[in-house]
């Protein structure tokens, strides 16, 4: 009888922690380094407080990639890849895509200029 209470105390202190929620979403967007890695590839690394999560980093690692894509005359880009980590508040994304004037192979493509449409409707900066 013991083990059976001290096991629904148990469930019942797990059920009522509660990861924090934000309410009210308030990002602060702290800049974009870009660098040409080689040929088409090219590094984004953005960072950013008050995300929601590792998403909104994202997305702000994609707007800048679609933003680049235009700048250098190009239509599509499409992600290689993206870290991100978050410490102490900020968020950082390291990001890698390529930059074609076509659409590219793959399932991760962006039209750049449909992005970047989308990013400025949502507020994100592009560069």
């Amino acid at each position: 009888m013991r083990a059976g209470l001290a096991a629904i105390l148990l469930l019942a202190a797990c059920q009522s922690e509660e990861a924090p929620v934000v309410d009210v979403f308030r990002p602060d967007y702290q800049g974009v380094e870009t660098g040409l890695l080689e040929g088409d590839l090219v590094r984004f690394r953005v960072a950013m407080t008050g995300a929601r999560d590792g998403q909104d980093v994202i997305d702000y690692a994609e707007c800048a990639a679609a933003q680049y894509a235009l700048i250098r005359g190009f239509g599509f880009a499409r992600q290689v890849r993206t870290n991100v980590a978050e410490e102490g508040g900020i968020w950082r994304a390291d990001a890698v895509y390529t930059v074609s004037p076509a659409v590219p192979r793959g399932l991760r493509t962006i039209d750049a200029e449909v992005t970047v449409e989308n990013c400025v409707s949502l507020g994100i900066p592009t560069v």
